[in-house]
Protein backbone atom coordinates (compact mmCIF):
# COMPACT_ATOMS: atom_id res chain seq x y z
CA UNK A 1 0.00 0.00 0.00
CA UNK A 2 0.83 3.39 -0.39
CA UNK A 3 1.26 5.05 2.76
CA UNK A 4 3.39 1.40 4.06
CA UNK A 5 6.13 2.34 1.22
CA UNK A 6 9.71 2.69 2.49
CA UNK A 7 10.64 6.44 3.08
CA UNK A 8 14.53 5.56 3.94
CA UNK A 9 16.78 5.69 6.92
CA UNK A 10 17.07 9.38 7.41
CA UNK A 11 13.42 9.67 7.01
CA UNK A 12 13.29 6.81 9.84
CA UNK A 13 15.84 8.80 12.14
CA UNK A 14 13.41 12.09 11.78
CA UNK A 15 10.46 10.41 12.57
CA UNK A 16 12.00 8.46 15.25
CA UNK A 17 13.29 11.75 17.05
CA UNK A 18 9.76 13.39 16.16
CA UNK A 19 7.67 10.05 17.69
CA UNK A 20 9.84 10.22 21.35
CA UNK A 21 9.54 13.78 21.90
CA UNK A 22 5.66 13.98 21.54
CA UNK A 23 5.23 11.55 23.60
CA UNK A 24 7.19 13.27 25.85
CA UNK A 25 5.38 16.00 24.91
CA UNK A 26 1.74 14.47 25.83
CA UNK A 27 2.93 12.31 28.90
CA UNK A 28 3.44 15.78 30.45
CA UNK A 29 0.15 16.79 29.21
CA UNK A 30 -0.91 19.55 32.00
CA UNK A 31 1.94 19.00 33.97
CA UNK A 32 2.31 22.60 34.67
CA UNK A 33 -1.12 23.27 35.69
CA UNK A 34 -0.79 20.04 38.20
CA UNK A 35 2.61 21.43 39.55
CA UNK A 36 0.59 24.72 39.80
CA UNK A 37 -2.20 23.74 41.98
CA UNK A 38 -0.37 20.50 43.52
CA UNK A 39 2.83 21.97 44.38
CA UNK A 40 2.81 25.88 44.35
CA UNK A 41 -0.96 25.65 45.68
CA UNK A 42 -2.56 28.01 42.93
CA UNK A 43 -5.91 29.31 42.10
CA UNK A 44 -7.92 29.37 39.52
CA UNK A 45 -6.79 32.30 37.70
CA UNK A 46 -2.89 31.79 38.09
CA UNK A 47 -3.66 28.28 36.49
CA UNK A 48 -5.30 30.02 34.03
CA UNK A 49 -3.09 32.75 32.95
CA UNK A 50 -0.16 30.39 33.52
CA UNK A 51 -1.64 28.12 30.65
CA UNK A 52 -2.38 31.20 28.31
CA UNK A 53 0.06 33.53 28.86
CA UNK A 54 2.92 31.22 28.78
CA UNK A 55 1.84 29.91 24.63
CA UNK A 56 0.67 33.67 23.54
CA UNK A 57 3.77 35.28 24.87
CA UNK A 58 6.08 32.40 23.74
CA UNK A 59 5.07 33.41 20.02
CA UNK A 60 5.79 36.84 20.49
CA UNK A 61 9.76 35.90 21.34
CA UNK A 62 9.20 33.79 18.44
CA UNK A 63 8.37 36.08 15.55
CA UNK A 64 11.73 36.71 14.46
CA UNK A 65 12.94 33.25 15.03
CA UNK A 66 10.82 32.41 11.73
CA UNK A 67 13.37 34.52 9.44
CA UNK A 68 16.80 33.43 11.70
CA UNK A 69 15.79 29.56 11.08
CA UNK A 70 15.55 29.96 6.94
CA UNK A 71 18.59 31.23 6.22
CA UNK A 72 20.26 28.61 8.49
CA UNK A 73 20.80 24.65 8.32
CA UNK A 74 18.08 23.37 9.84
CA UNK A 75 18.90 19.81 11.37
CA UNK A 76 21.58 21.95 13.80
CA UNK A 77 18.42 24.37 14.72
CA UNK A 78 16.24 21.58 15.60
CA UNK A 79 19.07 19.72 17.59
CA UNK A 80 19.50 23.42 19.29
CA UNK A 81 15.93 23.69 19.92
CA UNK A 82 15.49 20.65 21.69
CA UNK A 83 18.33 21.30 23.58
CA UNK A 84 16.86 24.18 24.82
CA UNK A 85 13.87 22.59 25.80
CA UNK A 86 15.80 20.30 27.65
CA UNK A 87 17.93 22.96 29.76
CA UNK A 88 14.45 24.82 30.51
CA UNK A 89 12.33 21.91 31.71
CA UNK A 90 14.98 20.09 33.77
CA UNK A 91 15.24 23.45 35.68
CA UNK A 92 11.42 22.73 37.03
CA UNK A 93 12.31 19.60 38.90
CA UNK A 94 15.94 20.95 40.28
CA UNK A 95 14.07 24.18 41.63
CA UNK A 96 11.49 22.10 43.09
CA UNK A 97 14.28 19.68 44.45
CA UNK A 98 16.04 22.89 46.48
CA UNK A 99 12.63 24.15 47.40
CA UNK A 100 13.20 27.29 44.99
CA UNK A 101 10.35 26.50 42.26
CA UNK A 102 7.59 29.28 42.03
CA UNK A 103 5.06 30.59 39.17
CA UNK A 104 7.30 32.54 37.69
CA UNK A 105 9.65 30.32 36.89
CA UNK A 106 6.58 28.12 35.73
CA UNK A 107 5.57 30.85 33.66
CA UNK A 108 9.30 31.73 31.93
CA UNK A 109 10.22 27.65 31.16
CA UNK A 110 6.68 28.13 29.21
CA UNK A 111 7.41 30.64 27.20
CA UNK A 112 11.25 29.43 26.42
CA UNK A 113 9.24 25.89 25.42
CA UNK A 114 6.48 27.52 23.98
CA UNK A 115 9.43 29.44 21.40
CA UNK A 116 11.65 26.56 20.94
CA UNK A 117 8.56 24.65 19.62
CA UNK A 118 7.87 26.83 17.24
CA UNK A 119 11.37 27.75 15.80
CA UNK A 120 11.85 23.27 15.85
CA UNK A 121 8.59 22.83 13.89
CA UNK A 122 9.36 25.89 11.53
CA UNK A 123 12.72 23.96 10.59
CA UNK A 124 11.26 20.64 10.85
CA UNK A 125 8.94 21.11 7.90
CA UNK A 126 11.47 22.61 6.05
CA UNK A 127 13.81 19.75 7.01
CA UNK A 128 10.96 17.40 5.94
CA UNK A 129 10.55 18.51 2.34
CA UNK A 130 14.52 18.13 1.14
CA UNK A 131 14.64 14.94 3.10
CA UNK A 132 11.50 12.59 1.12
CA UNK A 133 11.10 13.08 -2.24
CA UNK A 134 7.47 15.05 -3.50
CA UNK A 135 5.27 12.66 -4.51
CA UNK A 136 6.09 11.13 -0.08
CA UNK A 137 5.46 13.46 1.29
CA UNK A 138 1.44 12.94 2.10
CA UNK A 139 2.76 9.34 3.26
CA UNK A 140 5.23 11.16 5.77
CA UNK A 141 2.73 13.55 7.02
CA UNK A 142 0.13 10.82 7.42
CA UNK A 143 2.68 9.15 9.78
CA UNK A 144 3.30 11.95 11.57
CA UNK A 145 -0.11 12.51 12.61
CA UNK A 146 -0.68 8.55 13.31
CA UNK A 147 2.08 9.26 15.92
CA UNK A 148 0.56 12.54 16.99
CA UNK A 149 -2.71 10.74 17.82
CA UNK A 150 -0.95 7.23 19.48
CA UNK A 151 0.45 9.62 21.89
CA UNK A 152 -2.08 11.63 22.75
CA UNK A 153 -3.73 8.04 23.14
CA UNK A 154 -0.98 7.07 25.59
CA UNK A 155 0.35 10.24 27.40
CA UNK A 156 -1.59 11.60 29.47
CA UNK A 157 -2.71 8.35 31.43
CA UNK A 158 0.48 7.11 31.85
CA UNK A 159 1.60 11.06 32.99
CA UNK A 160 -0.82 10.29 35.52
CA UNK A 161 -0.25 7.41 37.08
CA UNK A 162 3.30 8.26 36.77
CA UNK A 163 2.61 11.65 38.76
CA UNK A 164 0.82 9.41 41.72
CA UNK A 165 3.84 7.24 41.88
CA UNK A 166 6.61 9.08 41.69
CA UNK A 167 5.94 13.09 41.92
CA UNK A 168 4.47 16.27 40.62
CA UNK A 169 7.80 16.74 38.69
CA UNK A 170 8.31 12.92 37.19
CA UNK A 171 6.48 13.65 33.83
CA UNK A 172 8.32 16.84 32.99
CA UNK A 173 12.11 15.00 33.46
CA UNK A 174 10.74 12.26 31.14
CA UNK A 175 9.44 15.21 28.81
CA UNK A 176 13.12 16.91 28.99
CA UNK A 177 14.79 12.95 28.44
CA UNK A 178 12.61 12.69 25.53
CA UNK A 179 14.08 16.51 23.91
CA UNK A 180 17.70 14.77 24.97
CA UNK A 181 16.66 11.77 22.78
CA UNK A 182 15.23 13.84 19.90
CA UNK A 183 18.04 15.79 18.93
CA UNK A 184 20.28 12.63 19.28
CA UNK A 185 18.26 11.19 16.52
CA UNK A 186 18.19 14.42 14.44
CA UNK A 187 21.90 13.87 14.89
CA UNK A 188 21.42 10.51 13.62
CA UNK A 189 20.37 11.51 10.51
CA UNK A 190 23.76 11.98 8.98
CA UNK A 191 24.47 13.16 5.11
CA UNK A 192 25.50 16.81 4.64
CA UNK A 193 23.23 19.66 4.53
CA UNK A 194 23.86 22.75 2.16
CA UNK A 195 23.94 25.95 3.91
CA UNK A 196 21.02 28.31 2.65
CA UNK A 197 22.24 30.92 0.29
CA UNK A 198 20.25 34.58 0.44
CA UNK A 199 21.46 36.44 -2.69
CA UNK A 200 20.97 40.11 -2.31
CA UNK A 201 22.63 43.06 -0.53
CA UNK A 202 22.02 42.46 3.07
CA UNK A 203 23.37 38.54 2.65
CA UNK A 204 22.01 36.73 6.10
CA UNK A 205 21.37 39.82 8.20
CA UNK A 206 17.79 40.06 9.40
CA UNK A 207 16.16 42.98 7.87
CA UNK A 208 12.97 44.46 9.58
CA UNK A 209 10.63 43.66 6.50
CA UNK A 210 11.91 39.37 7.00
CA UNK A 211 9.73 39.16 10.59
CA UNK A 212 6.50 39.83 8.11
CA UNK A 213 7.47 37.33 5.02
CA UNK A 214 5.96 34.92 6.07
CA UNK A 215 2.41 36.68 6.57
CA UNK A 216 3.58 38.73 3.75
CA UNK A 217 3.26 34.98 1.43
CA UNK A 218 0.37 33.64 3.08
CA UNK A 219 -1.93 36.68 2.54
CA UNK A 220 -1.02 37.07 -0.79
CA UNK A 221 -1.53 32.96 -1.76
CA UNK A 222 -5.11 32.72 -2.91
CA UNK A 223 -5.71 29.28 -1.11
CA UNK A 224 -3.04 29.58 1.63
CA UNK A 225 -4.62 32.95 2.33
CA UNK A 226 -8.16 30.86 3.13
CA UNK A 227 -6.61 27.56 4.59
CA UNK A 228 -4.60 30.35 6.96
CA UNK A 229 -7.77 31.99 8.21
CA UNK A 230 -9.89 28.31 8.01
CA UNK A 231 -7.10 26.91 10.31
CA UNK A 232 -6.13 29.52 12.82
CA UNK A 233 -9.70 29.60 13.72
CA UNK A 234 -10.89 25.96 13.85
CA UNK A 235 -7.70 25.35 16.33
CA UNK A 236 -8.97 28.22 18.09
CA UNK A 237 -12.67 27.23 18.34
CA UNK A 238 -11.99 23.95 19.54
CA UNK A 239 -9.18 25.03 21.81
CA UNK A 240 -11.19 27.64 23.61
CA UNK A 241 -13.97 25.40 24.84
CA UNK A 242 -12.02 22.70 25.73
CA UNK A 243 -11.99 24.02 29.51
CA UNK A 244 -15.59 24.95 29.38
CA UNK A 245 -16.30 21.50 28.76
CA UNK A 246 -14.04 20.66 31.51
CA UNK A 247 -16.22 22.62 33.68
CA UNK A 248 -19.31 21.63 32.43
CA UNK A 249 -18.83 17.59 32.70
CA UNK A 250 -16.88 18.08 35.97
CA UNK A 251 -18.64 20.19 38.00
CA UNK A 252 -22.61 21.23 36.61
CA UNK A 253 -22.77 17.44 35.15
CA UNK A 254 -20.74 15.25 37.87
CA UNK A 255 -19.49 13.40 35.90
CA UNK A 256 -16.38 11.51 37.35
CA UNK A 257 -12.28 12.56 36.07
CA UNK A 258 -11.89 8.90 34.28
CA UNK A 259 -14.92 9.54 32.68
CA UNK A 260 -13.59 12.71 31.74
CA UNK A 261 -10.35 11.25 30.44
CA UNK A 262 -12.13 8.53 28.90
CA UNK A 263 -14.22 11.12 27.01
CA UNK A 264 -11.35 12.51 25.25
CA UNK A 265 -8.88 9.87 25.34
CA UNK A 266 -10.77 7.03 23.42
CA UNK A 267 -11.86 9.10 20.52
CA UNK A 268 -8.19 9.76 19.56
CA UNK A 269 -8.00 6.33 18.32
CA UNK A 270 -10.15 8.09 15.26
CA UNK A 271 -7.38 10.65 14.27
CA UNK A 272 -5.24 7.49 14.14
CA UNK A 273 -7.69 5.89 11.55
CA UNK A 274 -8.31 8.95 9.73
CA UNK A 275 -4.46 9.47 8.92
CA UNK A 276 -3.83 5.91 7.99
CA UNK A 277 -7.03 6.65 5.57
CA UNK A 278 -6.04 9.98 4.37
CA UNK A 279 -3.37 8.22 1.46
CA UNK A 280 -5.78 5.91 0.45
CA UNK A 281 -8.69 8.56 0.16
CA UNK A 282 -6.39 10.70 -1.71
CA UNK A 283 -5.13 8.23 -4.39
CA UNK A 284 -8.99 7.66 -4.95
CA UNK A 285 -10.68 10.44 -4.83
CA UNK A 286 -8.33 13.42 -5.17
CA UNK A 287 -6.21 15.68 -2.77
CA UNK A 288 -8.81 18.83 -3.16
CA UNK A 289 -11.89 16.92 -2.59
CA UNK A 290 -10.26 14.88 0.47
CA UNK A 291 -9.26 17.95 1.70
CA UNK A 292 -12.61 19.96 1.21
CA UNK A 293 -14.94 17.04 2.57
CA UNK A 294 -12.56 16.34 5.84
CA UNK A 295 -12.74 19.96 6.53
CA UNK A 296 -16.61 20.14 6.15
CA UNK A 297 -17.32 17.58 8.00
CA UNK A 298 -14.39 18.40 10.91
CA UNK A 299 -16.96 21.46 11.45
CA UNK A 300 -20.01 19.77 12.62
CA UNK A 301 -19.36 18.32 15.14
CA UNK A 302 -18.49 21.09 17.84
CA UNK A 303 -22.34 21.98 18.24
CA UNK A 304 -22.16 18.35 20.16
CA UNK A 305 -21.06 18.70 23.62
CA UNK A 306 -23.79 22.03 24.00
CA UNK A 307 -26.44 19.07 24.32
CA UNK A 308 -24.20 17.00 26.54
CA UNK A 309 -26.59 15.39 30.08
CA UNK A 310 -25.90 13.46 32.77
CA UNK A 311 -25.14 10.03 33.01
CA UNK A 312 -23.74 7.48 30.77
CA UNK A 313 -25.88 9.25 28.21
CA UNK A 314 -24.26 11.97 28.27
CA UNK A 315 -20.88 10.29 27.99
CA UNK A 316 -21.47 8.28 24.70
CA UNK A 317 -22.48 11.20 23.15
CA UNK A 318 -19.28 13.07 23.68
CA UNK A 319 -17.29 10.38 22.93
CA UNK A 320 -19.08 9.82 19.83
CA UNK A 321 -18.97 13.90 18.72
CA UNK A 322 -14.94 14.07 19.66
CA UNK A 323 -14.51 10.70 17.80
CA UNK A 324 -16.05 11.90 14.85
CA UNK A 325 -13.85 15.51 14.76
CA UNK A 326 -10.65 13.96 15.57
CA UNK A 327 -11.20 11.35 12.80
CA UNK A 328 -12.02 14.30 10.39
CA UNK A 329 -8.97 16.11 11.63
CA UNK A 330 -6.78 12.90 11.13
CA UNK A 331 -7.86 12.89 7.53
CA UNK A 332 -7.39 16.95 7.06
CA UNK A 333 -4.36 17.30 8.72
CA UNK A 334 -1.72 15.35 7.11
CA UNK A 335 -3.39 16.56 3.39
CA UNK A 336 -3.28 20.05 4.46
CA UNK A 337 0.37 19.64 5.66
CA UNK A 338 1.27 18.08 2.69
CA UNK A 339 -0.59 20.63 0.42
CA UNK A 340 1.20 23.43 2.47
CA UNK A 341 4.56 22.42 1.88
CA UNK A 342 4.13 21.96 -1.72
CA UNK A 343 2.62 25.67 -2.63
CA UNK A 344 5.57 27.32 -0.06
CA UNK A 345 9.38 27.69 -1.74
CA UNK A 346 11.60 26.11 -0.18
CA UNK A 347 13.46 29.22 0.75
CA UNK A 348 10.37 30.48 2.59
CA UNK A 349 9.43 27.60 4.66
CA UNK A 350 10.56 28.41 7.81
CA UNK A 351 8.65 32.01 7.79
CA UNK A 352 5.70 30.31 6.52
CA UNK A 353 5.20 27.87 8.94
CA UNK A 354 6.82 29.89 11.60
CA UNK A 355 4.30 33.10 11.02
CA UNK A 356 1.61 29.82 10.83
CA UNK A 357 2.15 28.78 14.66
CA UNK A 358 2.75 32.08 16.08
CA UNK A 359 -0.42 33.27 14.45
CA UNK A 360 -2.18 30.46 15.66
CA UNK A 361 -0.88 30.03 19.20
CA UNK A 362 -1.88 33.57 20.07
CA UNK A 363 -5.79 33.21 18.62
CA UNK A 364 -5.78 30.24 20.65
CA UNK A 365 -4.44 32.24 23.64
CA UNK A 366 -7.34 34.82 22.77
CA UNK A 367 -9.97 32.87 22.51
CA UNK A 368 -9.89 31.04 25.27
CA UNK A 369 -10.01 34.36 27.55
CA UNK A 370 -12.76 35.73 25.18
CA UNK A 371 -14.99 32.56 25.38
CA UNK A 372 -13.69 32.36 29.44
CA UNK A 373 -15.81 35.38 29.37
CA UNK A 374 -18.23 34.72 27.67
CA UNK A 375 -18.85 31.57 30.03
CA UNK A 376 -18.53 33.86 33.23
CA UNK A 377 -21.55 36.40 31.52
CA UNK A 378 -23.95 33.19 30.01
CA UNK A 379 -22.66 29.81 30.85
CA UNK A 380 -20.64 27.38 30.00
CA UNK A 381 -22.79 25.49 27.74
CA UNK A 382 -24.35 29.02 25.90
CA UNK A 383 -20.70 29.39 25.38
CA UNK A 384 -19.53 25.70 23.61
CA UNK A 385 -22.14 26.52 21.35
CA UNK A 386 -21.79 29.80 20.38
CA UNK A 387 -18.24 28.33 19.40
CA UNK A 388 -20.33 25.50 17.69
CA UNK A 389 -22.36 27.67 15.31
CA UNK A 390 -19.02 29.92 14.48
CA UNK A 391 -17.46 26.07 13.40
CA UNK A 392 -20.32 25.61 10.99
CA UNK A 393 -18.84 28.46 8.78
CA UNK A 394 -15.58 27.86 9.15
CA UNK A 395 -16.15 25.51 5.71
CA UNK A 396 -16.49 28.75 3.57
CA UNK A 397 -13.01 29.61 4.33
CA UNK A 398 -11.74 26.29 2.25
CA UNK A 399 -10.37 27.03 -1.18
CA UNK A 400 -13.17 26.20 -3.78
CA UNK A 401 -10.61 24.86 -6.61
CA UNK A 402 -7.35 23.13 -6.42
CA UNK A 403 -4.42 26.06 -6.96
CA UNK A 404 -2.07 23.77 -7.95
CA UNK A 405 -0.21 22.93 -11.03
CA UNK A 406 -1.36 19.98 -12.81
CA UNK A 407 1.57 18.00 -13.25
CA UNK A 408 2.47 18.56 -9.47
CA UNK A 409 -1.69 17.17 -8.23
CA UNK A 410 -2.11 14.19 -5.93
CA UNK A 411 1.16 12.57 -5.47
CA UNK A 412 -0.78 9.99 -3.75
CA UNK A 413 -1.81 8.43 -7.13
CA UNK A 414 2.39 8.12 -8.84
CA UNK A 415 3.16 4.90 -8.82
CA UNK A 416 5.32 3.16 -6.24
Amino acid sequence: MADRRPLGRRFGWLWAAYGVSTFGTWLAFDAFSLIAILVLHAGPTEVSVLAAAGPAVGAVVALPLGPWVEFRRKRPVMVAMDLIRFVALMSVPAAYALGLLSLVQLLVVSVVVGAADIAFNAAGGACLKTLVRPEDLLVANGRFESTTWTATVLGPPVGTAAIGLFGPTMTVVANAVSYLLSAAGIRAIGGREPRPVRTGAHGTRLRPRDLFEGWRYILTHPALRLLFLNTVLVSGLIMATMPLLAVLMLGDLGFAPWQYGLAFGLPCVGGIIGARLAPRLVARFGRHKVMRTAGALRACWSIGPAFVQPGVAGLVLVIAVEFGLITCMGVFNPVFATYRLEQVPTNRVARTLSAWSVTSKATVAAMTGLWGLLAGITDPRTAIAVAGLLMLITPFLLPRHDRTPHHQRDPARSPT
